[in-house]
């Protein structure tokens, strides 16, 4: 056995993790922005999902490396589609699906992450196909909802981050790992936040 003494390179380390380090901070900011109903959450979406997209790319997790790019393209039509109903309001008003809705919504997400996953084991070397396209999946569902306004998002984030934080310490993805832990936490307040603003909304409405 050596007797060397190990150290911790920090230079080296801010280096080979930066894109991960500065996309989870600029996660944190999007998210919090996004409890308070904030337009502004949706520009550093997209610079924190362009910075994680690369980290995950290079982590061997294609579909959520994908998953990034259309989360891009999705916060450019959040951001158009919130402007657009915010009107005089610092905050947009939010609101429920119907029970409808929510079936329909759960078997596409279902769908469409079995499908996703079929394909990411039979033709790539993804390291956790099936875990990394349930992510992908309710991701996308999660994402088009948070555009609509619809409180169910928040349920969807919960479960995703719970699975995500997982995922990305068997990647050794200590930092996304982390980032993941904190938006479990806020997307908690989130879901609390989102629903008590629309029972406010629903009393003013009816009085």
């Amino acid at each position: 056995m050596g007797g060397g003494i190990l150290t911790f390179d920090s230079d080296a380390f801010l280096t080979a993790h930066w894109t991960e380090i500065a996309g989870s901070v600029l996660g944190l900011i999007q998210i919090w922005l996004l409890v308070r109903r904030s337009l502004w959450n949706f520009p550093l979406a997209m610079a924190s999902v362009t910075l994680v997209g690369i980290t995950l790319f290079e982590g061997r997790l294609y579909s959520e490396a994908g998953l990034q790019a259309f989360f891009f393209v999705v916060n450019a039509i959040g951001w158009y589609q919130w402007s657009r109903v915010r009107g005089d309001q610092d905050a947009v008003p939010v609101g429920w699906m119907s029970t409808a809705a929510r079936l329909r919504w759960a078997a596409v997400t279902a769908l469409l992450s079995g499908s996703l996953g079929w394909v990411m084991h039979s033709f790539t070397n993804a390291a956790l196909p099936f875990a990394d396209s349930a992510v992908t999946g309710a991701s996308i569902a999660a994402q088009l909802l948070l555009n609509q306004r619809r409180i169910e998002n928040w349920v969807l984030w919960v479960a995703i981050d719970f699975v995500s934080v997982a995922l990305y310490l068997t990647r050794d993805l200590f930092f996304l790992a982390a980032l993941y832990v904190a938006f479990l936490v806020i997307s908690v307040i989130g879901l609390r936040e989102w629903t008590r603003v629309s029972r406010a909304e629903q009393q003013n409405g009816s009085a």
